[in-house]
């Protein structure tokens, strides 16, 4: 039988993720099949499986850490909010319906089912299951409906660690507070807190962190430091805390915020290599080097919101500019955008114009596929890999026909100038042969071979400096390691400690 530990949060965007993702890797060094799951998660940063099927970006990404393929049955539910108080529900992979909170919570019953199965079927895989929780563990109002923390918790029985964020403030309270408003039956199973992002000294923390476990009764594990890793984010949360990387010296990239904006992590690999300024619809857009529409949940109602606030003339005014538009950006670029009911509206819009392409919503479908293509776009950017592939996933509802030249085999389109892109491919950025040609071009316009040291974060080096793939991983488990106890950790899965742990302390 697998065995399983729960890692659960006293806020969102606390840590859970992080430390699932560190948990998985450091079991899967030690030779153990492992697999994250994440019941039921709440995201617009989402990921497609070899086999179709839709999942939050997070367990992906625990996924590769546990070196597992992702499947369905690691994050059985996934609600994507479309606003008006309603989310998409993906139930093992696949959209079911548009819901509000009442609808949903409605059939909550049928879907405790699909989480028993997506245990069970990880159960006859894996050797351990890292299991994380969903916001704060302790919403007292939601305890007999909260398949994410409380019912997960009660069905495994598992042994449950506590990630508290000290960045936020008010640390001790939450994580008092929490343990304290858990169920009866569920705190005895909280067997550690974790203290995370921290910046400073952890020995400022030390009465209170004694304090703390006596109150609570529970260990404090450990205090992990602020880490800025090569990770992509879970969901649009993650985008207040992001800091500019480099000086006015490197190229600046300016990414629409739009209020649906999902699949930001598209833009992450360039963050090391450029300098990202997400642009909120009623700020100046300026003059950045490059522009990128991302993703969207609604496509319409963001370009509508986009004409409203001004953004929308604001790209149609840009001369020259690189414009690239992904999945709901690339939709926006086109001339129209057709609804038939599938996106709460019924009619025909324009769009920006700026590709001569249509979209049509008239099915309640979506097209969730892995895909390989090769570079047929033409133009200054393209033309550089013309022939080589790119690899992506898509994400999408709505089908679009274009006019303009292809970009990937039979996917996007390219404007005659060559400066505006169009492509349903998430992920685009993960290429590096694209990347590259992109900053290439970016930075041989503004008459640079580089970055100059002081505009990187490593002295020296070009734009081209790329971490090695997966490398971000590596970084995290060692921060855990360093910074947790372990060998509490290791009890807790009925392990012992590694001989090399054992001696280092």
């Amino acid at each position: 039988m697998a065995r399983f530990i729960v890692v659960l949060g006293t806020t969102s965007h606390s840590g859970k993720s992080t430390l699932v993702a560190a948990l998985c890797r450091l079991l899967s060094d030690r030779g153990y099949r492992v697999a994250p799951f994440k019941s039921q998660n709440m995201s617009l940063n989402s990921w497609v499986t070899k086999s179709g099927a839709e999942i939050g970006i997070a367990q992906a990404v625990q996924a590769r850490a546990a070196r597992a393929e992702p499947t369905e049955f690691m994050n059985p539910i996934l609600l994507k909010p479309k606003g008006d108080r309603t989310s998409q529900v993906i139930v093992l992979g696949k959209p079911l319906a548009d819901k509000s909170a009442e609808e949903y919570y409605r059939d909550i019953e049928g879907l405790k089912e699909v989480v028993d199965r997506s245990v069970r079927e990880l159960e006859n895989e894996y050797d351990f299951i890292v299991v994380e929780g969903a916001g704060g563990a302790a919403e007292i109002n939601l305890f007999d409906r909260d398949i994410a923390n409380i019912y997960v918790a009660r069905l495994l029985q598992a042994p449950i660690i506590l990630v508290g964020d000290i960045e936020r403030g008010g640390v001790f309270a939450s994580l008092y507070g929490t343990v304290q408003l858990l169920p009866p039956d569920v705190r005895p199973l909280v067997r550690g807190l974790v203290i995370n992002k921290f910046r400073g000294d952890p020995a400022i923390l030390g009465t209170g962190l004694r304090s703390l476990e006596e109150l609570t009764g529970v260990p404090v594990l450990g205090v992990l430091p602020y880490l800025d890793l090569d990770i992509p984010s879970e969901d649009s949360v993650s985008l207040g805390d992001k800091k500019a990387r480099f000086s006015s010296e490197a190229v600046e990239i300016a990414v629409i915020r739009l209020p649906r904006i999902s699949n930001f992590t598209d833009f992450e690999p360039l963050e090391r290599r450029a300098y990202i300024r997400y642009v909120d619809l009623d700020e100046p857009l300026g003059h950045p080097d490059a522009v990128i529409i991302p993703g969207t949940k609604n496509t319409i109602s963001d370009l509508l919101e986009m004409e409203k606030k001004g953004m929308a003339d604001q790209i149609r005014s840009l001369q020259g500019t690189p414009i690239l538009g992904i999945c709901g950006g690339y939709q926006i670029l086109g001339k129209e955008i057709i609804d038939c009911g599938v996106e709460d509206t019924e009619g025909s819009l324009p769009g920006l114009g700026l590709l001569n392409a249509t979209t049509r919503f008239d099915q309640y479908e979506k097209r969730t596929v892995q895909v390989r293509k090769p570079v047929t776009g033409g133009g200054p950017i393209l033309d550089r890999i013309s022939g080589q592939e790119v690899t992506g996933y898509e994400i999408h509802m709505g089908v679009t026909a274009s006019v303009d030249p292809a970009a990937f085999g039979d996917d996007g389109a390219v404007a005659n100038c060559g400066l505006v892109i169009g492509t349903y491919l998430h992920g685009i950025f993960d290429n590096q042969n694209l990347r590259d040609a992109f900053l290439d071009f970016l930075y041989e316009r503004k008459n640079s071979t580089g970055i100059k040291a002081s505009g990187l974060k490593a002295e020296g080096k070009s734009h081209r400096a790329n971490a090695q793939k997966g490398s971000g991983y590596r970084e995290l488990a060692l921060a855990v390691e360093s910074h947790l106890d372990m060998e509490k950790v290791w009890q807790m899965l009925e392990l012992e400690m590694p001989e090399a742990e054992d001696k280092a302390r």
